[in-house]
């Protein structure tokens, strides 16, 4: 037996909701977060989702400190336009828990969540185990993908690699995108012990896409353990922009110019590298077909809504910010060119209309380094004019007074707009600003989750 004690909550019946069964498995374990894999590994043997994995299907495991999401969507989106039926698990969500769990790009539905996750607990209870919230979730994905017969799974980590859930199943395919300084309280607080968690999805003989060219020498040593072989950005495979509507990537073996995703052409570039390196039969019509059509909620979304220009990011540390930058600069000048073409079109006064400005739509988890975002942020020379700050909905957020207190030491108070709940700040922004302004809503997927939630509840979108 664990030695969590195992929960005396009552296990949901056959009638229950989606939503009771999450409040359900939310409340059985009494840690959010149980690093190992120790209890998880009776539980998914039991299930037999280890052994589906191996037998039927080809792995692609995405750990990394930033682009997790929108690699794993891109690899996903060019398996399925190749044909193979495909498997794709993501976390956290933006609305609805749904969005975690995906076949051939469609949300699995409500009741088959349920029962994916009913055939969990009774393989917990047999084995006298406790699970958290994660490692219940991840399994019911995994199972869903196994009883579905998918060609191929991608997966993306949750935290870490070494000891996150999504390691049971060994990849046949493992991509690490960068490493950074996050999750410092279970990760570490340098980049060598962060590199070795994260490095911790490699297996024996298996290649690796590694998708910076800072390769921390705890990773180069599970490569060298693991005898994998490494395909790095900048020496096995490179990208540039042409224009605004292709790029070119290439490596030893091809050159392509390509269609422009609506993704960072980094995690892009990635997600082909490891396709490509894949055995898997992928033709170049499945990849333009996928960078067209590909997208991602929360990864530099472009919205209009209710006469306003939004766009949603789920940066939340430091080297995501700098994502964000590099495509929210060129963007914010384009921005600016289609204002002025549009008023010209109406034949407006530009001379009479208030100059365009960003403003920000803010909130972070507590445990995040804030001061480094807000610094980053500030210091990129963007006319932020005013900043609409939260608390929001969730245990470990940062309170609208610490946000404050960092926000005051790089702007002055009068920019900056405190409110109860994320829902009234995203009100607020919307009647402060101007149609020819751009909101930028950013700093956690809970900040984005919430202002459409906000948004969508209004009917604005």
């Amino acid at each position: 037996m664990s030695d969590s004690l195992l929960s005396s909550t009552q296990t949901p019946n056959d009638q229950a909701s989606l939503t009771e069964w999450l409040d359900y498995m939310q409340q059985i374990h009494v840690s959010a977060i149980d690093m190992g894999l120790s209890r998880v590994l009776p539980v998914a043997e039991a299930l037999g989702v280890v052994q589906s994995a191996k037998d039927d299907a080809y792995v692609f495991t995405v750990a990394g400190t930033n682009g997790k999401g929108s690699t794993t969507a891109v690899i996903a989106q060019i398996c399925q336009a190749a044909g193979y039926k495909t498997a794709l698990y993501q976390s956290p969500h933006l609305s609805v828990f749904n969005e975690r769990v995906r076949i051939n790009g469609e949300m699995v539905s409500d009741q088959t969540l349920i029962e994916a996750f009913s055939k969990v607990e009774a393989a917990r209870l047999a084995c006298e185990l406790t699970l958290s919230f994660f490692e219940m979730t991840t399994l019911a994905a995994m199972l869903i993908f196994a009883e579905a017969d998918c060609d191929v799974w991608v997966l993306e980590v949750g935290l870490g690699g070494r000891l996150d859930v999504v390691n049971i199943i060994d990849p046949d395919m493992a991509v690490i995108t960068n490493i950074g300084i996050d999750h410092v309280d279970w990760l570490g607080d340098n980049v060598e012990a962060i590199g070795a968690e994260k490095a911790g999805i490699l297996r024996e003989g298996i290649a690796l896409i590694y998708g910076s060219t800072d390769m921390p020498s705890s990773v180069q040593q599970a490569i060298d353990t693991h005898q994998a072989t490494c395909y790095q950005v900048g020496q096995a495979f490179d990208y540039y922009d042409i224009d605004s509507q292709t790029w070119q990537y290439s490596n030893a073996a091809v050159t392509m110019q390509l269609p422009r995703p609506a993704l960072s052409l980094t995690n892009t570039a990635n997600a082909l590298s490891a396709v490509l390196a894949s055995p898997l039969n992928i033709e170049m019509q499945a990849i333009e077909q996928a960078l067209q059509t590909v997208k991602l909620a929360g990864r530099f979304d472009y919205r209009e809504a209710n006469d306003r220009h939004w766009l949603f990011d789920v940066a939340h540390n430091e080297q995501g910010v700098e994502f964000l930058l590099k495509q929210l600069i060129p963007f914010w000048q384009q921005h600016l060119a289609n204002q002025v073409k549009n008023s010209q079109a109406l034949d407006d006064q530009i001379d009479n209309q208030k100059p365009a400005t960003i403003k920000m739509l803010f909130s972070m988890l507590g445990d995040k380094d804030i001061d480094k975002v807000v610094q980053r942020l500030t210091n990129a020379g963007l006319p932020i004019s005013d900043w609409f700050i939260a608390e929001i909905d969730y245990p470990r957020a940062a309170t609208t007074e610490h946000l404050q207190s960092v926000l005051a030491n790089y702007i002055d108070d009068a920019q900056i707009h405190e409110f109860r709940r994320l829902s009234e700040a995203t009100h607020a922004v919307i009647h402060a600003s101007q149609p020819q302004d751009l909101i930028v809503v950013c700093g956690s997927f809970h900040t984005i989750g919430e202002a459409l939630t906000a948004i969508e509840y209004d009917n604005l979108i």
